[in-house]
């Protein structure tokens, strides 16, 4: 696992230097570099828990019909027709495919377009007062197309290539490990759920609040209220739930046995058997429960034995 570590902290510099690049974007549009129509979200995003149920799959974007409609990245143009009366365009980015409707095309199917440029115009029919449907996925996943993961940092353009294909190299040997079983110490198998340090370690401690020695069964990540929590590995969603000790509390079941469980949050936007992917945001920091101040309390198990959370990070 030590290559792991090695790519980890390469990895990590690249992130940081298209960080640097991107600093001054504006948070919260939407993904890719431009917006589709400049008007405000009137319908958030929604998603079932299974596919069958009823949800919001994308945004609502306020905008008047015949407003144009231009394309959130560059990308190829895979569907641009009529279905089910309604005009629809979808335009392929890498593993990701960006989707428009009520749309009238302004482009065919096979045509490589531009962020920014004009695939079409509103219909109308979608909203009362007029809108565009925005939608996002990869693969058979719904994603949040103004969700934080895309909305702060640009696309992956802003990266050299060779980052590219370094962190499809670290993922694939994180998901080996984790499907494997083998979590060795520092392992970087998982993401610091808010980039904190440790403000209390796993082990037996003298408690804060009934002042008598316990074991403190995970690790204290300091982190500001309202900070984003992002799910350390990829996983499903087991439980979202709140008690009187641990607040709101979010459990997600990863490869290998191992599960990781997040504490004292303000709440979370993801609901049980919900998949959710590595560095997705999931909720935000709190301090609810048992805690005397805000903070992320992490909780990492293996085959349902508590483990030291730093061995993972």
């Amino acid at each position: 696992m030590s290559m792991v570590r090695e790519l980890a902290r390469a990895l990590g510099a690249l992130v940081l230097a298209g960080v640097l690049l991107v600093m001054t974007a504006a948070p919260g549009r939407a993904f890719g570099s431009a917006r589709p129509v400049p008007g405000p979200v009137v319908r958030g995003f929604d998603p079932p828990t299974e596919d069958w149920l009823p949800g919001h799959r994308g945004v609502d974007l306020a905008a008047t019909a015949g407003s144009p409609v231009r394309a959130a990245a560059a990308g190829r143009v895979s569907v641009a027709q009529t279905i089910a009366g309604r005009g629809v365009v979808t335009i392929v980015h890498g593993d990701l495919r960006t989707t428009y409707e009520p749309v009238r095309a302004s482009v065919r199917v096979g045509q490589q377009v531009r962020a920014g440029d004009v695939i079409g115009t509103v219909q109308a029919g979608h909203c009362a007062g007029g809108c565009l449907h925005f939608g996002l996925k990869r693969g058979d996943q719904y994603l949040d197309p103004l969700g934080d993961e895309f909305g702060s940092s640009g696309p992956v353009r802003l990266l050299p290539a060779s980052a590219v294909a370094l962190a499809r190299r670290l993922a694939a040997q994180r998901a080996a490990a984790l499907a494997s079983g083998d979590h060795g110490s520092g392992s970087g198998v998982l993401l610091n759920p808010v980039g904190g340090r440790i403000s209390s370690p796993f082990g037996r401690r003298f408690h804060p609040i009934f002042h008598e020695w316990r074991l403190h069964e995970g690790v204290d990540l300091h982190a500001s209220c309202g900070t984003p929590i992002r799910a350390a590995a990829d996983g499903v969603v087991r439980s979202v739930s709140y008690d009187s000790s641990g607040g709101h509390r979010l459990v997600i079941a990863h490869g290998g046995g191992l599960t990781t469980h997040y504490l004292h949050a303000q709440g979370y936007n993801v609901r049980r058997g919900q998949h959710v992917r590595r560095g997705q945001v999931v909720g935000r920091v709190g301090s609810t429960g048992w805690s005397t101040g805000c903070h992320l309390h992490l909780t990492v198990k293996v085959n349902g034995r508590l483990v030291n959370p730093s061995r993972y990070l």
